[in-house]
Formats: C-alpha cells, structure tokens, sequence
C-alpha cells in the first residue's frame, strides 16, 4: 500500500475552474476573472509540462548511451594502436602518450557528464520557465487587490481627487479579496507539483520563492479583510 501524499493537479485545475466561475458569477465583467483565466490556462498547460517531465525521454537517453557507447569505442581503440614495444619506449613516447590519453579520459568524462545530465537539464529549464510565469500571475493577482483599500470604502469621504473609484460595497469587496487570496494560494499549488515531479535544486528553490511571495501576497490580502470585518 503506497501512503505518500501528493498533489494532485487534476484536483488544482478543477479548484482553479471553480473559482474562475464564481469569479464570473458575482464579477463578470472583472480584470479579476481575465487573469483567472490566464491562471487556469496556465495552469492546464503547467500539468502537460509536468506530465512531460515525470515521462523518461527515451529517445532522448538512447541517443545519448550511442553517444557515450561511441566515445567509449573511440577512447579503446585509440589505446591499441598505442605501440607498446620496449625497444620504443622512451621517457618523452611515456609522457607524450600518457599526456594524451589523459585528455582523451577527461573529454570523454566531460562528454558523458553533458550527456547523462543533458534530460535533467532540459526539464529543469522547461520547468523554470513555466514557474516564472506562474510568478508574474501571483504578482498581477496582486495588482488588482492593492487598489481596494478598507479604510477608503469604509470612509469615502477620504478619497481624493485622484483615488481609484470605489464601486463595490462591503460585501463585494470582501468576496473580491476573498477570490484574489484564493487565486493567490492556488499558484503556490501549482508550483508545487513541479518540485513535486522534478527535485532538482534549482526547481525547489524558485518553488519556495513563489510560496514565500503567494504567502506574502495572502497575508496583505487578509489585513485588509480584518479591517474590513472589524
């Protein structure tokens, strides 16, 4: 029986579904449901790109055995044509030829290394690359939350000339904020499923970074809400 808990992106995908609908239900003509959009889609291809990387590419790891099979090959044929005989062994022939296969050891290695890390590597920067977009979404969620300030819907008497117009009421400003925390957790989840699939340092690090901002961006979310329920 296999007890490891995991996330399952089918189930993200279908929260994140979800909540773009209620988003269209209570503001349908919303930036807010537009960007929720942009997340599901996003969302729908990061679970392709995470089907991608959790498949072995065998077609790239034959590729690469041939490779090093033929590195290999070069390498020990190269050795035998080296002549052994004693009456032309001399100190310089010794040096020469050790100097020699030397290089030759360290350029195959090197050429294997690059081989046998070339799909990690692949994945790694497929990966990277989608996590910096789910990044700039949990920064533009957060762009549509810093203009709803309490203290001006509570007091609008306080608004300015140039204060952003306040056209939601209490109520719909909680609802609204509620969705934008939401939206904001929900690119934490995704981004979790690529360290899930591919623990690689450098994955693992950009994770924990979005976490850090998604669990920053909720916290300042859910201050306004305080304010606006006290």
């Amino acid at each position: 029986m296999n007890d490891t808990v995991r996330l399952e992106s089918e189930k993200i995908i279908k929260t994140i579904d979800k909540l773009e609908k209620r988003v269209a239900d209570r503001f349908p003509n919303s930036n807010l449901r537009k960007i929720c959009l942009q997340f599901l889609t996003i969302a729908q291809q990061s679970q392709q790109n995470i089907h991608w990387i959790s498949r072995p590419n065998i077609s790239l790891r034959l590729f690469s055995y041939l490779i090093i099979l033929i590195g290999i090959a070069g390498l020990l044929y190269s050795i035998t044509l080296i002549d052994l005989k004693i009456e032309n062994t001399t100190l310089a022939n010794v040096v020469t030829v050790s100097e020699a296969i030397f290089n030759d050891i360290i350029l195959v290695g090197a050429a294997i290394f690059f081989l046998v890390s070339l799909e990690s590597r692949l994945k790694t920067r497929k990966a990277l690359k989608s996590l910096n977009e789910l990044r700039v979404i949990a920064h533009v969620i957060d762009m549509h939350q810093l203009t709803k300030d309490p203290y001006v819907n509570e007091n609008p008497e306080s608004a300015t000339e140039h204060s952003p117009k306040r056209t939601l009421t209490k109520f719909e400003l909680q609802r609204y904020l509620d969705y934008c925390s939401e939206a904001t957790a929900l690119v934490g989840k995704v981004a979790a499923l690529y360290s899930q699939s591919l623990p690689e340092e450098a994955v693992v690090s950009a994770v924990n970074e979005i976490e850090t901002l998604t669990t920053g961006l909720s916290r300042k979310i859910w201050q306004k809400l305080i304010i606006l329920n006290n």
